[in-house]
């Protein structure tokens, strides 16, 4: 039966994922803050709203009288999920997870002190004193973010004390909505930070994606590549906590569960609870199902008898320099010309500084090494300029 799926974010995840539940026939309603966002333009219905604005989302709920509704951004009030559950309306995966991971604090509370993770070190700041007293506590050098942002808005490293002042004006420079709180993490040396994809299902055991190595600049993702050749013991260890993590919010679908692994085992960091951006590399077809097929089966109910690495891929990120409007792309062809690659253009109107506008697909035989892989990546995402008015 068709079931009309509310989307709340409409960004070039939510685009991938609207193909995926059209697929399979379902009515996609897409809400974002501006109008002609990627999922926008391939949705049944759109809607742009301020969804931090609770009376908003409720109008939107109560107009399209979803059968679900998926969150694919942060900047939404999600402590309204709770009283849609009780209209039931299922919420991905629950309103529990949904609400919980939207706040780094809740998630790093749950993590750390309820379920007895590994983490960094941390600690909470509301005011610009209050961050340099926990940076004291935490020790030097640190890392800073909102507890609400994405794509790494607000996050920066502190190395020195001179530098805290402007990372708190940073941080509240990139913050979600009105929440001036941020977390102060010890750095932790890691040698490798991967993404563990885990979908959990209705009727069915909890499976994971073979892991997605990244690299990361200004807090946001810039390439990534799977597999990520990784102990058999560390990936053990970060299936154990993705399972016991995404047990505990509760909810059916895929979600990007973040490590750092270090000398001394395997660090919990961040969890999104949907389709992450790392996992665009699905998109070259690395595996039986990308991330946004599971995540629409997960979420429908439906089946996923297994996830197989069909191929190893990398994925790199092109990014625009400037404001401006109207996007064009020079250099697709030139870039097309290797074999084995691809590129998926997100489709958003406007540019700006470090916005991600697309990204680039490289893939190759299982057996290969991937650092020739990340590196075909890489060089056509050079191949291609970002160019508005």
């Amino acid at each position: 039966m068709q079931k009309k799926i509310l989307l709340l974010g409409s960004g070039e995840l939510g685009k991938e994922l609207t193909i995926a539940l059209k697929r399979l026939g379902h009515y996609v309603v897409a809400v974002d803050s501006y109008r002609d966002a990627p999922a926008h333009q391939l949705a049944d219905e759109c809607e742009v709203i301020n969804m931090l604005d609770g009376k908003a989302l409720d109008t939107i709920v109560a107009k399209h009288e979803p059968d679900i509704i998926i969150p694919e951004i942060e900047a939404i009030r999600t402590e309204r999920f709770y009283d849609y559950e009780q209209q039931g309306i299922q919420v991905v995966p629950s309103a529990r997870a949904a609400d919980f991971t939207m706040n780094r604090k809740a998630i790093r509370d749950l993590a750390a002190k309820e379920l007895g993770l590994k983490t960094a070190a941390y600690s909470y700041a509301t005011t610009l004193e209050e961050l340099k007293l926990a940076v004291k506590e935490v020790g030097i050098p640190c890392v800073v973010k909102p507890l609400m942002s994405s794509s790494g808005k607000g996050q920066s490293t502190i190395k020195s004390e001179a530098e805290i002042e402007q990372a708190w004006n940073y941080s509240q420079s990139g913050k979600r909505g009105d929440m001036a709180e941020v977390i102060i993490e010890a750095f932790v040396k890691f040698h490798t930070e991967i993404t563990l994809l885990t979908v959990t299902q209705k009727n069915g055991p909890t499976l994971f994606c073979p892991p997605i190595g990244h690299l990361q600049d200004r807090g946001d993702y810039r390439e990534s590549w799977q597999p990520c050749v990784i102990s058999e013991d560390h990936l053990r260890e970060a299936q154990n906590i993705a399972g016991k993590v995404t047990e505990a919010l509760t909810g059916a679908g895929i979600w990007g569960v973040e490590f750092f692994l270090a000398d001394d085992g395997v660090y919990f960091s961040e969890l999104s609870p949907r389709p992450h951006d790392t996992g665009m590399v699905t998109l070259a077809g690395t595996q039986n199902l990308s991330e946004f097929e599971l995540h629409a089966r997960a979420v429908l109910g439906l089946p996923i008898p297994v996830i197989e690495l069909l191929k190893v891929g990398a994925s790199a990120v092109i990014l625009a320099d400037k404001e401006g409007v109207n996007p064009t792309y020079i250099g697709i062809e030139e870039a097309l010309k290797e074999p084995h690659t691809d590129i998926r253009i997100f489709g958003k109107p406007s540019t700006r500084p470090y916005r991600r506008m697309a990204v680039t697909l490289a893939y190759d035989e299982v057996g290969t090494d991937i650092t020739l892989v990340r590196k075909k990546a890489l060089a056509n995402a050079g191949k291609v300029n970002v160019e508005s008015t």
